[in-house]
């Protein structure tokens, strides 16, 4: 029975039975160590039932419907719409295993609201408060509610946010019961990671650039320190020179020239040399007579494309198919 086996090896088999060439796509996805433990269960696994074979592939269907259930309304809307399907027991047991594996992060709710409707529901709120919702959401969402927030409140978020480290899951439940939201079901029992560095460069990386150059202004007269520590991971459009002239030729194969006309509209002459000494001729010729014919342009547009473009150079780093130079002995490749 498929029940008989471990994770790992449900894992293998759902990998034979697909095939190699989707098995090698999912590979793509997982981490160097996760793909050595299944390439050697794979390798070990000699002969499977098809009726295994089938109930490995049911049950991969099933977490994949309750995680798409998920995305689109919440658990209880997951567990509704699979109870109809499964029944209660199988129900229960396809969404326990998701909880288990899935850490379903406080505030869910907040995930499916507009930032513009999220910004009245929080800004009267104590900033420490702002700080820990903002914490858990993704960046694009919080970034536009941190941008959004009056100037004087903006640096101060922004500092509790990278000071942020362990949240207790009582805190967490206080501050849902007073957004008149129950979600303490889906806490986890563990304290919770939430916030720092990484989290406010995320943020700041994607606001706009008068938003972050406040915020890093008024960081850098209160917390100097905390300032410096985050500028070091902060990456803005300029910090293109810090990229060699391979990791700039892999960026630019993935940025759309018009988008790349209108960042180096209003970029310093020394940016616009290195992007056009890794163009072809042709290509930089072209780029540079469009510009000439463009004319004046928004600010706002210039900025959104070069956000554009520094969103592919930290997807690139990400993925590690490009290493940006910051200075630290951490980057030395050899």
């Amino acid at each position: 029975m498929a029940s008989d086996y471990s994770g790992v090896q449900k894992a293998a088999i759902l990998l034979i039975t697909l095939g190699p060439e989707k098995a090698s796509t999912i590979f793509q996805h997982l981490k160097e160590e996760e793909i050595e433990e299944l390439t050697l269960e794979i390798a070990n696994t000699r002969s499977v039932s098809p009726q295994d074979k089938e109930d490995v592939l049911n049950e991969f269907y099933q977490v994949c419907l309750a995680q798409q259930y998920i995305a689109e309304g919440g658990i209880g809307y997951a567990k509704e719409l699979l109870e109809k399907a499964l029944g209660d027991e199988k129900a229960q047991g396809v969404i326990a295993k998701l909880t288990a594996s899935l850490q379903v992060r406080p505030f869910e709710f907040v995930r499916k609201t507009e930032p513009s409707q999220l910004l009245n529901f929080i800004q009267d709120e104590h900033p420490q408060t702002i700080a820990m919702i903002l914490s858990y959401l993704p960046a694009t969402q919080a970034s536009m509610v941190l941008g959004a927030l009056p100037p004087e409140k903006q640096a101060d978020v922004a500092r509790r946010i990278a000071q942020m480290d362990r949240t207790s899951p009582d805190v967490i439940k206080e501050v849902e019961r007073v957004l008149e939201r129950k979600l303490a079901s889906l806490v986890n029992q563990d304290y919770t990671i939430v916030g720092g560095i990484d989290a406010i460069v995320n943020i700041l990386n994607s606001v706009d650039r008068t938003t972050e150059k406040h915020i890093m202004e008024s960081l850098e007269i209160e917390e100097p320190e905390l300032a410096d520590e985050i500028r070091k991971k902060m990456f803005v459009f300029e910090d293109i020179l810090l990229l060699d002239d391979r990791a700039i030729q892999r960026v630019l194969r993935d940025v759309d020239n018009a988008d790349l006309e209108l960042a180096l509209k209003s970029s310093t002459e020394e940016v616009q040399n290195v992007i056009f000494r890794n163009l072809s001729k042709r290509l930089a010729a072209m780029i540079k007579e469009d510009m000439d014919f463009m004319g004046p342009v928004r600010m706002k547009d210039v900025e959104e494309a070069q956000q554009k473009i520094v969103a592919v150079i930290r997807k690139l780093e990400d993925s590690a198919e490009i290493v940006i130079s910051r200075g630290g002995g951490d980057d030395i490749v050899v």
